[in-house]
C-alpha cells in the first residue's frame, strides 16, 4: 500500500488528495498548520486552515488570501480524502492534519505544545491526540535535557524580574516571538506590575488574538509614548515586549537605561543566554519538550512514526529502541521561531538512556 504522505520538493505530499502540508514553495492546495512563517508561506492558490487562525493568517499572507476555515473536528472531503484539523495547542489557530484515505489514517502534527505537566498554552486550545496508523512528529526539543519547568514557576520568575527593575526605576525588556511566544507572555504576566509596551510586530497579533476572545491585558505602541524626559517617565517600570530582532537596535535604545530579557525553550542549554548577551533567559517554549513528545506519540496509538525538523536521529533511535516503525523526513521547518539555531545532535550519538 503505498504511503498516505510523501516528501517532495515543494514539501508534504498527499497524491491520494493532491495537496500539501504547509508546502515551503507555492503550490495550488495548501493546507496549513498554522500561520509561523516557517510553515505558512506566501503564494499557494488555495489554502486549508483552521477558522480561528484567519486573522493572523490574513495578516501575515495578505488580505487576498484563498483560504477556506474549518473548525477544529469539521471534516472535509477532497477527492475520497477526508481531511480535518485537530488542536495542537501551539499557538492560535494551531492544527494537526487528519488525512483519512483507503483504510490508512495519517496524522501531521506540525508544531505543538505538550509537556509533562498537564499544562496548557492559555492562548489557544490544548493539545488533542488523535489516534493514527503514522504520526507525522515535529521534535524541535527531542533529547532528554528538554523539560520544561512549570510555567506558573517560570511566570513566577518573570514577574519578580520585572517588579524589581520596576523598583528600579527601569522598564524590562522581554524578547520573545512576535507571534504566540509575546501573547503567551502577555497572557501569563500579573498586568499589575506596571504598563506594558509593545513593539509594531507584536500589537496586530494581539489584535488578531482579541478578536477571537483571547484576554490579554492592554498594551500600548512605544511609538504612542510622548517623546524626550515624558518617555522615560511613561517607562519606568514598564514591561516592554518586543521580538528578538530589536536586541542592541536603535529602537531599544529608545527605552533608556533598561534591563533586557529572552524567553525561549533554548535558554535551557547552558550558555545560551550568554551568546545571546541579555541579562536573563527564561526557559518558555511552545513547543513539546521530551516527555511530552513522549506522551504525544503514545497517545496516537500509532506504530509507525516519523519525525520531522528537531532532534530527527536522536527521537528515531529512541522510537526504534521502543519497537516502533521510525523514519524521518528532512523539512524545511524552523525551530523555536527562528530565535535561535537548534544545536545539532551527532548522528552516531549512543542510545539515549531517558533519565528519571
Amino acid at each position: 500500500m503505498d504511503d498516505l504522505i510523501t516528501l517532495r520538493p515543494a514539501g508534504l505530499y498527499c497524491a491520494a488528495g493532491d495537496f500539501y502540508i504547509d508546502p515551503w514553495r507555492p503550490v495550488h492546495r495548501a493546507v496549513l498548520t498554522h500561520a509561523h512563517a516557517d510553515h505558512a508561506r506566501a503564494g499557494h492558490a488555495h489554502v486549508l486552515a483552521t477558522a480561528v487562525s484567519e486573522g493572523v493568517l490574513r495578516s501575515r499572507l495578505g488580505a487576498g488570501l484563498n483560504l477556506q476555515g474549518l473548525a477544529y473536528g469539521e471534516p472535509v472531503l477532497h477527492q475520497g480524502v477526508r481531511i480535518s484539523l485537530h488542536p495542537a495547542g501551539h499557538v492560535l489557530g494551531s492544527a494537526q492534519v487528519r488525512v483519512e484515505h483507503g483504510g490508512q489514517v495519517w496524522v501531521a502534527s506540525g508544531d505543538y505544545f505538550l509537556s509533562a505537566h498537564d499544562e496548557r498554552n492559555p492562548t489557544c486550545p490544548p493539545f488533542e491526540p488523535v489516534r493514527c496508523h503514522c504520526f507525522i512528529t515535529e521534535s524541535t526539543f527531542g533529547l532528554p535535557i528538554y523539560r520544561w519547568r512549570p510555567q506558573a514557576d517560570v511566570f513566577a520568575d518573570i514577574d519578580a524580574w520585572w517588579r524589581g527593575n520596576a523598583a528600579a526605576g527601569r522598564p524590562s525588556l522581554l524578547m520573545a516571538y512576535s507571534f504566540g511566544k509575546a501573547q503567551r507572555l502577555l497572557a501569563g504576566v500579573d498586568a499589575g506590575i506596571g504598563p506594558i509596551v509593545v513593539h509594531g510586530a507584536v500589537q496586530p497579533l494581539n489584535a488578531a488574538y482579541r478578536a477571537v476572545g483571547v484576554a490579554l491585558p492592554p498594551t500600548q505602541l512605544l511609538t504612542e509614548l510622548p517623546d524626550g524626559p515624558a518617555r522615560a517617565q511613561a517607562l519606568r517600570g514598564a514591561l516592554v515586549v518586543a521580538p528578538p530582532a530589536v536586541h542592541a537596535s536603535a529602537w531599544a535604545r529608545k527605552l533608556g537605561d533598561f534591563s533586557d530579557g529572552f524567553a525561549s525553550g533554548w535558554m535551557q542549554l547552558r550558555g545560551a543566554r550568554r551568546r545571546q548577551g541579555v541579562d536573563r533567559g527564561f526557559v518558555l517554549s511552545d513547543h513539546a519538550d521530551w516527555p511530552g513528545l513522549q506522551r504525544a506519540i503514545a497517545a496516537t496509538g500509532a506504530e509507525r512514526v516519523i519525525v520531522t525538523h528537531g532532534q530527527e536521529a536522536v527521537m528515531v533511535r529512541w522510537l526504534r529502541e521502543q519497537g516502533l516503525d521510525a523514519a524521518s523526513f528532512r523539512t524545511e521547518f524552523g525551530g523555536e521561531g527562528g530565535e535561535l539555531p537548534a544545536p545539532a545532535a551527532p548522528a552516531d550519538a549512543p542510545p539515549v538512556a531517558d533519565p528519571a
